[in-house]
């Protein structure tokens, strides 16, 4: 299928991975990114095209984070088997990106995810919720 997993993670947990083209993607800002998220059994994937961008596994862990992700893109998480599209900027894709690097066994970490959601939520504009 499409979702081929080119380049390099620049993040490899356990339960969360994020792929270079992710950072590529942010060194050219655009106003609006077509992305897609998608859940089957290996986990939510981010993708933008056919590059794979972000990968949460199916953990307590990797969903959580996912769960934000998908907040700060301003969708919902998709059914298993299903998928849904987020139009944003590289502005709310970075705060996606470093959301996703959150580590949510600190609880300095839920000071930042306050933070970087309440900028995501502004850049998106409070309307264009999916």
């Amino acid at each position: 299928m499409y979702l081929e997993s080119r380049g390099f993670l620049i993040l490899d947990r356990d339960n969360v991975e994020i792929y270079d083209y992710s950072a590529e993607l942010l060194d050219k800002p655009r106003a609006h990114i077509k992305l897609e998220l998608i859940q089957d059994e290996e986990g939510l994937k981010l993708i933008h095209g056919d590059r794979r961008l972000m990968l949460f596994h199916l953990t307590r862990e990797g969903m959580l984070a996912a769960g934000f992700v998908s907040e700060a893109l301003g969708v919902n998480i998709p059914a298993l088997g299903n998928s849904i599209v987020a139009r944003v900027s590289t502005g709310v894709l970075f705060r996606a990106n470093s959301i996703a690097q959150l580590d949510f066994s600190n609880e300095a970490s839920y000071v930042l995810l306050a933070r970087w959601l309440e900028e995501a939520e502004v850049q998106r504009g409070k309307s264009q919720k999916i």
